[in-house]
């Protein structure tokens, strides 16, 4: 959980800020998915997958419910 300052300080960003933000973080990060073996490198890609795959279900049943009640 994010500190409430974070918080305040990341509402108060411009969207292009977040963006910026966000683009520097990926950037920094992305080197660190692919250290290890290739079988630690296919786990952490697979657990990517599955957290996507949950976030996108999720996405969709919440869109169904909202369908229904119109």
């Amino acid at each position: 959980m994010l500190h409430p300052d974070s918080l305040e300080a990341y509402r108060q960003m411009t969207p292009g800020e977040r963006l910026q933000l966000t683009l520097e973080m990926i950037s920094e990060n992305t080197p660190y998915l692919f250290l290890g073996t290739p079988e630690q490198v296919e786990r952490k890609f697979e657990l990517l997958r599955r957290e996507n795959d949950e976030r996108n279900r999720a996405m969709l049943e919440g869109l169904a419910r909202t369908r229904k009640g119109t």
